[in-house]
């Protein structure tokens, strides 16, 4: 199981031109049912939970650890972003490390804000965790996740097999202080 950061949490609310990164509250809960219930979100994620079981098993305050974000656009979740770090058991090359995930609902897709979100998410990171190089894991069937990882500054570390699919993970270096 991927272990939380061990940073001080909750942070000010993170924000940038359009986004607005805070975490997560009971009023969330509504759109992070929509999230892990949606085929769409999770198409290349080992597909949707039902939705009945989401509504019960999620609890009032979804995902309230160090590294969970809920991201917020004029004033409504669009998205979720997660750091945490990799399991043990996970590639040896993530083992560890700081974790970037993020899921947004299909309304918010091209727009350029899982972007702009994640960016200031591993801004803080870097702060919050100097040195610390972050590790990002994806299908490389999922062009748009593969398209974004590039941008950010991922780069390719191997692929592997996993979920009936071939999977790619890339590390992000830590920023140099200076």
């Amino acid at each position: 199981m991927p272990e939380t950061l061990d940073v001080p949490w909750p942070p000010a609310p993170l924000t940038t031109a359009r986004l607005v990164l805070r975490a997560p509250e009971a009023r969330d809960r509504p759109a992070f049912v929509d999230l892990l219930a949606s085929a769409d979100v999770h198409t290349y994620l080992g597909g949707p939970r039902p939705r009945g079981e989401v509504e019960r098993e999620l609890p009032e305050v979804p995902e309230p650890w160090p590294g969970s974000f809920v991201v917020e656009h004029d004033g409504a979740m669009i998205g979720h972003i997660l750091l945490r770090r990799a399991a043990p058991t996970h590639r040896p090359a993530a083992a560890g490390r700081p974790d970037l995930g993020y899921l947004f609902l299909p309304r918010a897709w091209g727009h350029g804000y899982a972007a702009e979100s994640c960016a200031a998410a591993l801004t803080w990171l870097a702060a919050a965790c100097p040195g610390e190089p972050v590790v990002l894991a994806t299908q490389t069937a999922n062009t748009a996740s593969m398209r974004l990882a590039a941008r950010l500054g991922f780069t390719e570390v191997e692929r592997f097999h996993a979920w009936d699919a071939e999977q790619w993970l890339g590390v992000r270096a830590a920023p140099v202080p200076g």
